[in-house]
């Protein structure tokens, strides 16, 4: 008998219902990967990855990528402790390559507010690059507060709570293998 079979699922507990399934973000994401293998062939771009929620996204990401293409990983934030951007960008970990002539994609978990994601696009454009543009999984408009959008989008996003595939509420159900929708029950109790 299987371990695993025996254990109640904690995560899925908490889910009201898959948003996309495995299989749909499979999909879209090697659509993306072709729409970037046919963009940047013969340029080699820097694929920066976004921490923490990015990372399920970004390694599916780079495994569907046939060009030759550089990775890296930084962490910003404009919240401090709160849920309210503070408008001020913090690198906590910052890219380790020199952005000056090269071809940056920007890889993001979910496009929310847009906030932090202006901040650091902005910075980043200071540092020269040939170009900049953006993926992400997730772009949730209604929630919108800067004039941001991705250059490679996932799916579009409703205006709900979501969890999995990277993306967490208290750092649980980032192991989900799909995104869905968190229980208000779960996120209210707090």
């Amino acid at each position: 008998m299987v371990f695993s079979a025996m254990v109640e699922n904690e995560l899925e507990k908490d889910v009201a219902y898959v948003l996309f399934t495995e299989e749909q973000i499979k999909a879209r994401v090697k659509e993306i990967a072709d729409q970037i293998n046919e963009e940047y062939a013969g340029k080699y771009p820097l694929i920066l990855g976004i921490l923490k929620g990015v990372y399920p996204f970004y390694a599916d990401l780079m495994r569907g990528l046939i060009i030759h293409a550089e990775t890296d990983f930084l962490i910003a934030s404009s919240y401090g402790n709160g849920t309210v951007s503070t408008g001020v960008l913090k690198i906590k970990k910052d890219t380790e390559i020199d952005l000056k002539g090269r071809h940056v994609i920007i890889v993001e978990d979910i496009i929310d507010s847009g906030n932090t994601l202006y901040l650091l696009k902005n910075e980043l454009l200071k540092r020269e690059p040939a170009s900049l543009k953006i993926a992400t999984l997730l772009n949730k408009t209604a929630r919108r507060e800067r004039p941001i959008d991705g250059d490679f989008i996932g799916f579009e996003c409703c205006d709900e709570f979501v969890v999995g595939y990277g993306l967490d509420y208290a750092e649980k159900y980032r192991n989900l293998p799909y995104v869905g929708v968190l229980k208000e029950k779960v996120y209210k109790l707090n």
